[in-house]
């Protein structure tokens, strides 16, 4: 009888307890935050707008392989490097991909100008380091992604001139001597040594250093913006987006001087009105900071970019720009394809 009536007891005491824990949430739900939902970076329009914007590039092509040669000066050198580069930032290569012939065709121009010195750039190039830089970017990406022979020999003489004219003060100018510095053509050569080096060639611990150092003493620290030159004050947003990327591609992941520069980005972010004050340059090196930083930084800073993108295209598929449309569609490019993650360069 007392067996019966404990046992009973035991019974109705685990049916309570049953009752209570379904109750309860479980031990990973009580431990563990709620999921964040997932942001999404490519959406069905934006890649209808990449589709658009990637085949009126490629209709802009010219018979030598070049993009963009309506702004003189041999502009159209680092604008085809960086149409190329928007190319291959949706998959394509010379061998393979919708537009692979547009991509053989713009990297044998760039190869083509190529020069015994190292120096990429035709012949008549004015201030040609800006495109030097954005060439060298160009061939450290379809190296790493090819390795084709005749790219590496055109890299290692483009790296071997870039270490060679890097000045007193740690960066790089307008032309290939070790005069002065801007911010502005210092991280096109930074971004171009990066690219090599992640491709396996060596460069020099020593000039990234000093290129490190450089950038750093571009920062105003009262603000957390870069100023474009050593002597000249004023932060802006341009020159401030390319001082952080600067930073990330020199190898700085950790550290003050990007914490305050990505807030003086954020705070200033309406700064420069659409295609105007250098808009797409500001905007490309802004959006790869951002994807460097990660975290809510990319995830509040990419679809506003992004959308606002949506919004300029042309209906002819392009973006205009002071620089003209082949300038103004790649960077556009280039910006809405970093989800991709397709090009070395735009991985963490």
């Amino acid at each position: 009888m007392r067996r019966g009536l404990r046992k009973r007891i035991r019974e109705l005491c685990a049916t309570a307890m049953a009752v209570l824990f379904a109750a309860l949430p479980c031990a990973s739900a009580i431990a563990q935050p709620a999921a964040v939902e997932e942001m999404v970076e490519i959406t069905p329009q934006s890649r209808l707008a990449i589709d658009r914007g990637l085949a009126f590039l490629a209709q802009r092509q010219t018979a030598t392989g070049a993009f963009g040669n309506n702004g003189g000066g041999g502009q159209e050198l680092g604008i085809s490097a960086l149409a190329v580069l928007a190319f291959m930032a949706d998959g394509n290569l010379p061998d393979r991909g919708l537009y692979a012939a547009q991509v053989q065709r713009g990297s044998d121009y760039i190869l083509a100008n190529a020069q015994e010195t190292g120096l990429i750039a035709t012949d008549v190039s004015s201030g040609p380091m800006y495109g030097h830089g954005f060439s060298t970017l160009l061939l450290g990406e379809l190296y790493g992604m090819t390795g084709d022979h005749r790219v590496r020999e055109a890299l290692l003489k483009a790296v071997r001139l870039i270490v060679n004219t890097q000045n007193s003060e740690g960066g790089w100018r307008y032309n290939p001597t070790p005069t002065d510095a801007d911010i502005s053509v210092t991280i096109c050569q930074i971004m171009g040594l990066r690219s090599a080096r992640n491709a396996g060639l060596t460069v020099p611990k020593e000039t990234i250093d000093r290129a490190i150092q450089y950038v750093r003493l571009c920062q105003n620290r009262g603000d957390g913006g870069f100023r474009y030159q050593l002597n000249q004050g004023g932060s802006a947003f341009p020159r401030s987006a390319a001082g952080v990327a600067s930073l990330y591609y020199a190898g700085i992941y950790q550290d003050d001087a990007l914490k305050l520069g990505l807030d003086y980005l954020v705070r200033n972010r309406n700064e420069i009105g659409n295609r105007g004050g250098h808009y797409f340059y500001g905007q490309y090196y802004a959006v790869q900071a951002m994807f460097l930083a990660g975290g809510n930084y990319w995830a509040r800073w990419y679809p506003n970019i992004r959308d606002s993108l949506l919004a300029q295209q042309s209906p002819s598929g392009g973006w205009q720009s002071e620089q003209g449309e082949e300038y103004g569609t790649a960077m556009a490019l280039l910006i809405l394809q970093i989800p991709n993650r397709y090009l070395p360069i735009f991985q963490r």
